[in-house]
């Protein structure tokens, strides 16, 4: 057990210094492009740097407890530690859903073009992004302090029955969460989900027919040459699908350990792992397929 839990937190010691590091680097860049390189500001720059630092704060409170735990210092953490981890891990983690789904949302109305139904909000885009930020913060700090009672530090007791259990913090019985509350959780992510899925698809719709045109208009040499819009689009396509599988499998990790009869310790370590993936990801990602970044950070190493 001891060189399992070892092993367990080396994993997790990998993945957090990973995530740390790409979204503190790709944050570090908007925030440079934005404020040093004003010619080459764009909107959607301010929706890239709101990810990141919901990426990073997801990485820090989901992984440092359990890295305490597996080391040996989950003693130290107590009540209020405990509460402090779970409500920071949920409001980023509800923030980076917002901010993923508010990102294929604006990249989807800008691309589509001018005598489409969204034409006429082009022009507002870039004065929602700030009151969305706020919305954004707002709902979701009222929606999750209603959880903070609930938790408290894990005990060597064997929880039986419905509850949210993790290696460092459980449920108390008394104050388990209605199904009520908990579906309309359910409910708000799967609307955000089915939001990015629709968007996505109207951007492969949008980038189908832009290519036929191209194909049509211009020399094969050409029209194999995206443009940065273009890029920009694919780069968020795969972002949301991968924040769309890992959510999936570790929505449906979480709500079986939340509801099973008897809890399996085992799976734990996949729920936190998985809960990581996305952000740890998703700063590569977009890394990977923007030349600005890439020519940005070899100029300076």
């Amino acid at each position: 057990m001891i060189a399992r839990n070892t092993i367990l937190g080396f994993v997790l010691i990998s993945q957090i210094c990973v995530g740390f590091i790409g979204n503190s680097l790709l944050f570090v860049f908007y925030v440079y492009m934005y404020f040093i390189h004003s010619h080459l500001r764009k909107p959607i720059d301010l929706i890239f740097m709101h990810l990141t630092l919901g990426n990073i704060l997801t990485v820090v409170f989901s992984l440092t407890p359990h890295i305490m735990v597996y080391f040996g210092a989950g003693n130290a953490i107590n009540a209020v530690s405990c509460k402090a981890f779970l409500y920071i891990y949920r409001l980023s983690r509800a923030i980076s859903i917002c901010t993923t789904s508010l990102l294929s949302t604006f990249q989807a109305i800008t691309i589509s073009p001018r005598n489409s139904k969204w034409a006429w909000i082009k022009s507002r885009l870039s004065m929602c992004i700030f009151p969305s930020f706020l919305f954004f913060w707002i709902l979701n700090m009222l929606i999750y302090i209603h959880l903070i009672d609930a938790e408290v530090p894990r005990t060597n007791v064997t929880m039986v029955g419905a509850g949210y259990f993790k290696s460092y913090c459980r449920s108390e019985v008394r104050n388990i969460p209605s199904h009520s509350f908990v579906s309309f959780l359910l409910i708000k992510d799967i609307l955000l989900v089915i939001i990015m899925i629709c968007t996505s698809l109207y951007m492969v719709g949008v980038l189908r027919r832009h290519h036929r045109r191209a194909q049509h208009l211009h020399s094969p040499s050409l029209s194999a040459q995206p443009s940065p819009e273009n890029k920009a689009t694919h780069s968020i396509l795969v972002v949301v699908s991968c924040f769309v599988l890992f959510y999936g499998l570790n929505s449906l990790m979480t709500l079986y350990i939340f509801y099973a009869p008897q809890k399996n310790p085992n799976l734990y370590p996949i729920t936190v792992i998985l809960s990581s993936c996305y952000p740890t990801l998703c700063p590569f990602v977009l890394m990977k397929n923007s030349k600005i970044i890439s020519r940005f950070y070899s100029s300076i190493l």
